[in-house]
């Protein structure tokens, strides 16, 4: 009795899986699932933690074994999604960006949110022009540290928080002069509200790019935003499509497909190509949940999508929340005291140190950098590295809000836009996926030969060690004859037709074979029809029965019956 109690015990042990949740301000939030919890349970659990209600603008991302970045479905069953050996770690993210922050319900919502585009910042991921970036950084100033203090923040004291990848000594001076002569008096709250107002003008805001390749082997960023689909390249925004203009989004491999169709019935196909065939897939999964949250009326209008062609069913997806105007709808309908808020205030933070008190980085470029440990359960977003130096100029819509910002992207959709002065590389927590180990230090050594900045620890320690002009072409001259170039659209488009072509003749081949044993069943049956009777009483045919068809019969029944009686004796 006692030993049948103890192996249940451990069965049930074995039944649960410790999972840790990094939130969006560093803490951390630990709780045990059963095997069979589905992703809907553990998202619950965290929003009941956090006394959230508006928790459709949020999600679990995650970092699969092979290092490719996915949000947890809900509908579907944890262990199974993550498929890696516990304790299973993930992180809590704004996975839709409200089209207006402001206008969120509840404080607590917009608290989450604000520091997720304070991540944002920090990643290079929201590009904004010097004045903004000032603008921005006072408010998150503001916001965890109060009014300016003469006794309290000596000379200096913005140089001590880290907003951005890097910043200059003149930045510093600008985010410091504006906390102390014009917000004086403001709370958290209000400094956070500003700064969501702020954020959500510039063209940047909502992006969560994905980086690919164009069909001319460009490098480019996609992303969706509450407004639409772009595409970053270089220092410009060269697509903006408005989600009633996309019509189709599909993929096959690592090739992406967006079918817009605009005005005057212009219809165009926009194809990309991602770093590999799960990092595709992610992108058309992350298109699909976008188009159907920002786009539709209802969720009962959400139906299942397939990336399938003529011939194969491919992978099938179907959004499983709810749309942004019922969330909007339902955020009214809250009626209650407004939860307290614990503000993370001046805790250190391992993944967006803008309240860690660190060295300035230098805006001199370095070459020579060791290589960076990446840990896969602190997942990508804990890489800080940076390909340019923020912030930027962004083409923001001036201090207007949403209203002009809408009719202002929707006038822009057809023309490029420079975003930027320099080009828009966001931090590693967005690099192509998967990033294998023994290419990790062939990427760096791009970035440094380029002359791009790697984490704070290692610009410390390159400071005393800078490789002549001669050894940057050596370096570069390795990695080139280490990294063979990219095979072209020309090499994918050939693929993908002979692929076609194959798939066609096993389609037929298959299609042959099934029609041709079906006909072998219906001649061989009791159906007394012309057509049949016609064929029966052929030579072929009775010769095809007797010799062929009647023996393999024969045979096939007295195995069948071996196996009964074999059966039956056991």
């Amino acid at each position: 009795m006692l030993s049948r109690l103890m192996s249940g015990s451990s069965r049930n042990l074995e039944r649960e899986y410790s999972c840790t949740v990094r939130l969006l301000d560093d803490s951390e939030y630990t709780c045990t699932i059963q095997r069979d919890a589905k992703g809907q349970y553990l998202f619950d659990l965290l929003c009941h933690h956090l006394n959230l209600l508006e928790k459709d603008y949020f999600g679990i991302r995650f970092v699969d074994p092979d290092k490719q970045r996915h949000w947890l479905e809900f509908t579907k069953s944890v262990v199974k999604q993550l498929r890696s050996q516990p304790p299973f770690t993930m992180c809590f993210r704004v996975k839709f960006y409200p089209a207006d922050p402001a206008a969120l319900r509840e404080e607590i919502t917009r608290y989450l949110v604000f520091l997720q585009i304070k991540r944002d910042l920090y990643h290079g991921r929201l590009l904004c022009k010097t004045s903004d970036a000032a603008l921005l950084a006072a408010y998150i100033l503001q916001a965890e540290i109060g009014d300016y203090d003469p006794g309290k923040h000596p000379e200096g004291y913005s140089s001590k928080f880290q907003f951005f990848p890097k910043h200059s000594e003149k930045l510093e001076r600008k985010i410091a002069e504006i906390h102390k002569t014009e917000l004086s008096g403001q709370t958290p709250a209000t400094s956070e509200l500003n700064f969501l107002r702020k954020a959500q003008t510039l063209e940047t805001y909502g992006v969560d790019p994905h980086p690919c390749k164009d069909v001319s082997g460009n490098a480019a960023f996609l992303a969706f935003t509450p407004f639409g689909f772009v595409v970053l390249q270089g220092n410009k925004r060269v697509h903006f499509i408005k989600w009633n203009e996309v019509t189709k989004l599909k993929f096959e491999g690592k090739t992406f497909y967006l079918y817009v169709s605009q005005k005057e019935e212009k219809k165009i196909v926009l194809t990309y190509f991602a770093p590999t065939p799960e990092a595709c897939k992610h992108l058309w999964k992350c298109g699909i949940e976008n188009q159907a949250f920002y786009k539709l009326e209802k969720s009962s209008q959400v139906r299942t999508v397939s990336s399938s062609n003529l011939f194969f069913k491919g992978s099938r997806f179907r959004y499983s929340g709810r749309v942004a105007k019922e969330v909007m709808e339902s955020s009214a309908k809250i009626k209650r005291e407004p939860p307290e808020i614990h503000r993370a205030g001046m805790v250190p933070s391992r993944s967006c140190p803008s309240i860690t008190h660190g060295p300035r980085l230098s805006s001199v470029p370095r070459t020579r950098r060791r290589a960076v440990h990446i840990s896969i359960m602190e997942g990508l977003e804990s890489l800080r590295d940076s390909a340019h130096s923020t912030p930027v100029r962004s083409t923001s819509h001036s201090d207007t809000f949403l209203p002009h910002v809408r009719s202002g992207r929707a006038d822009s959709s057809e023309r490029v836009a420079v975003i930027a002065d320099e080009a828009y590389s966001p931090a590693d927590s967005v690099l192509p996926t998967p990033v294998a180990e023994h290419s990790l230090e062939l990427m760096l050594l791009s970035r440094q030969i380029n002359g791009a900045p790697c984490s704070i620890e290692e610009e410390k320690e390159s400071e005393a060690s800078t490789p002549t002009t001669a050894e940057v072409e050596a370096l570069g001259g390795e990695l080139k004859a280490l990294c063979p170039g990219h095979n072209g659209p020309e090499a994918e488009q050939v693929n993908k037709f002979v692929l076609s072509v194959l798939r066609l003749l096993l389609v037929t081949v298959g299609l042959l074979f099934v029609l041709l044993l079906l006909l072998i069943i219906l001649t061989e049956s009791d159906l007394d029809i012309a057509f049949f009777r016609d064929i029966r009483q052929t030579p072929e045919f009775e010769q095809f029965h007797y010799q062929y068809f009647y023996p393999l019969r024969r045979w096939f029944a007295c195995k069948i019956r071996s196996v009964m009686s074999l059966l039956i004796d056991t």
